[in-house]
């Protein structure tokens, strides 16, 4: 069961990586496409069938842009090369320049994802956009202007066909790269959730395993005094009963994240924990904190810490601590409103119950958790 649990967790970061990077890709690449696609049309565009011939190659272009950044443009790109195709070789007979700015975005999305022949695919497709644009110079003969026209037409939408790819390859490239940093810092952060589990039943084990050992032996003692010396049965009987209700309320106390805490350990765990996952930790001490906080403070420390792990993509965490109070405060919080955090509802419960006070906000991607108990000076 565990392990099916972590099975789905790791492929949900997974989605949420390939989401994240997919938004990065659609900021960076479709609005630029856009916004130099809109400005050829107005500065280059001399008719009506010149904007209509940029519109179409610019809107397959984009179509195609978008399905890249889903990982999912195959189907589109196929159809919008042939269109984007079809609009340079109308343009250059209409004697418009800019028209092979589509087949330039379309066949530098297609190409680097080829599996092989990547070279001799964009080869084939610089030697079609040249072929395309040559057109021009049968149809408008203009003696005198032969040169321009060829540098027009041929040299300068070839070249940028093979210089755009090759850039699109390298920014493929870099998104791989990143794509591979993100899962690298979400299974940091997935094995830090799982040390701290082994480290909740590490506690569990001391707890009850040599209890459970010396039970057994009193009982098999006791089992024995039976005949012999009922009053030291007894006794033994006693022990044992005490040792049962201390440790039941041990587990209690561990499962409710009551056990007594040292709170400048689980300050230094809580950095070690972030730095494992690539998460930036600040700490500001301010003072130093009452001792009859220090121990409810580290369980919201604790918990916090956790959670950020857990349900955050942070990249940035800065604890504060005064002399009765923690605040912690993480990036990377997850649109929409306040996650359920049951663990902090059940530490909310206590501070109350020992006059303090938990407060949990979320705003701009950012989550505040902040623990205070009043100063002694206040409550007087």
């Amino acid at each position: 069961m565990e392990v099916t649990t972590l099975a789905r967790r790791a492929t949900w970061t997974g989605g949420a990586v390939q989401e994240r990077l997919r938004r990065l890709n659609l900021i960076t690449t479709v609005p630029p496409l856009a916004f130099v696609g809109v400005l050829l049309v107005v500065l280059t565009a001399r008719t009506w069938w010149h904007v209509v011939l940029q519109v179409i190659g610019l809107a397959a272009a984009l179509a195609t842009a978008e399905r890249w950044t889903a990982g999912d443009f195959i189907r589109v790109a196929r159809p919008c090369v042939a269109i984007t195709a079809a609009v340079w070789l109308a343009g250059a007979i209409n004697d418009d320049s800019s028209s092979f700015y589509g087949l330039c975005v379309v066949g530098s999305f297609t190409i680097p994802p080829l599996p092989r022949h990547r070279i001799a695919a964009l080869l084939g497709l610089g030697v079609l956009v040249a072929a395309l644009g040559s057109t021009n110079l049968f149809v408008h003969s203009d003696p005198g202007h032969g040169i321009g026209r060829l540098m027009q037409f041929v040299v300068i939408p070839a070249v940028s066909v093979v210089v755009s790819t090759a850039f699109t390859f390298v920014s493929q490239r870099f998104y791989d790269l990143v794509a591979e940093l993100e899962q690298s810092r979400d299974r940091e952060a997935e094995l830090a959730v799982i040390r701290e589990r082994m480290r909740f039943a590490s506690d569990l084990h001391d707890i009850q395993g040599h209890t459970l050992h010396v039970v057994k032996l009193k009982v098999a003692l006791a089992e024995k005094l039976l005949r012999s010396d009922v009053d030291r049965a007894q006794e033994e009987l006693k022990e044992v009963h005490t040792l049962v209700g201390d440790t039941i309320l041990q587990t209690k106390e561990l499962a409710y994240a009551q056990r007594r805490l040292n709170l400048s350990a689980e300050l230094e765990n809580a950095k070690n924990l972030f730095e494992a996952a690539g998460i930036h930790v600040r700490v500001d001490r301010e003072a130093e904190v009452d001792a009859r906080a220090g121990e409810l403070l580290g369980q919201v420390l604790r918990e916090t810490t956790t959670n950020i792990l857990r349900h955050a993509q942070a990249e940035q965490v800065r604890i504060t601590l005064t002399e009765s109070g923690i605040s912690i405060v993480n990036d990377g919080a997850q649109e929409g409103g306040l996650p359920e955090l049951n663990g902090l509802a059940t530490l909310r419960q206590r501070l109350a119950e020992g006059g303090g006070e938990l407060k949990v906000e979320q705003q701009d991607g950012r989550f505040l958790t902040a623990a205070a108990f009043p100063r002694r000076e206040d409550v007087r």
